[in-house]
């Protein structure tokens, strides 16, 4: 997988590159595995602005992505897609009774490939099965917090959780942020790492693009009136008046920790990611 650069025939396109396509499959999407998606701009369930910068864009379906692989038997791969809600690429896989499904596409995944899912499968790129039956060493991906809840580590485009270590019940996992944490070694993961690595190198290009993935404007608080935003007002270009920046409600920003203080899962983490 490549970057794809056009000529400089505007000022924007000089500055715009994208993903290069070419390699994936030319066809309609799976109508089976579609759901429709419905935009909320930002909006919860009392209209009210949850969620700032959200709204527009152009409108998507939701690709149904297996992220248990619990259905055991051999799937062929049929076709590799793009997936407008994920940065990562996908795969059709089907089974021997017919059954289709859309699972994330490692790197390296080839259509006609055949992968497996359960306890005693190869380890190949693509096949799922739980830690405690990966090797040391390995990289994976779609690795499941917590047995049957399907993936939620290492999903995102060039991403890979590595194995570290196991012992009784846990498996030690190098994430991806550099965050070692234990996992329930009967947690599923798959072999690989996730496709589409050039993502994070991409260039928007111009401000459009950026609404058409339906990311509104950002205005910065200096900018604003002192009723609108702790930074604003004065005269001119005017510092924050403050000990450190703070969000728009007065609470610090920029590495002000969120985290619950006593939150159960602490004793799972071995190192944190911004760790020394």
């Amino acid at each position: 997988m490549a970057i794809k650069v056009y000529k400089p025939t505007t000022n924007a396109r000089r500055n715009m590159s994208v993903t290069d396509y070419s390699h994936l499959s030319k066809v309609a999407p799976e109508k089976s595995l579609l759901e429709p998606l419905k935009k909320t701009s930002g909006r919860n369930s009392y209209g009210r602005i949850t969620v700032r910068h959200h709204g527009g864009g152009n409108r998507k379906k939701y690709r149904i992505i297996d992220f248990k692989r619990t259905k055991a038997g051999a799937a062929t791969v049929l076709t590799l897609e793009y997936d407008p809600n994920r940065s990562a690429h996908i795969a059709l896989v089907q089974y021997e009774d017919g059954t289709k499904s859309y699972i994330l596409a490692p790197e390296g995944l080839k259509v006609n490939d055949v992968v497996e899912a359960g306890a005693g499968v190869d380890i190949k790129v693509g096949n799922a099965l739980p830690l405690a039956n990966i090797p040391v060493g390995t990289f994976v991906h779609n690795v499941e917090l917590y047995p049957g809840r399907g993936g939620q580590l290492a999903r995102a485009a060039g991403n890979a959780a590595q194995l570290m270590a196991k012992e009784g019940v846990y498996a030690l996992l190098r994430l991806p942020s550099g965050e070692q944490r234990n996992v329930p070694a009967q947690c599923m993961a798959t072999i690989g790492t996730v496709s589409n690595a050039d993502h994070i190198n991409v260039k928007i290009g111009k401000a459009g693009r950026t609404r058409h993935m339906g990311i509104r404007p950002t205005v910065r608080g200096s900018v604003m009136n002192p009723c609108d935003h702790p930074h604003g007002g004065g005269e001119g270009k005017s510092p924050i008046g403050r000990p450190g920046p703070v969000t728009p409600w007065g609470k610090p920003a920029l590495g002000y920790k969120t985290r619950a203080k006593h939150k159960r899962s602490d004793k799972l983490i071995v190192k944190r990611r911004n760790a020394k």
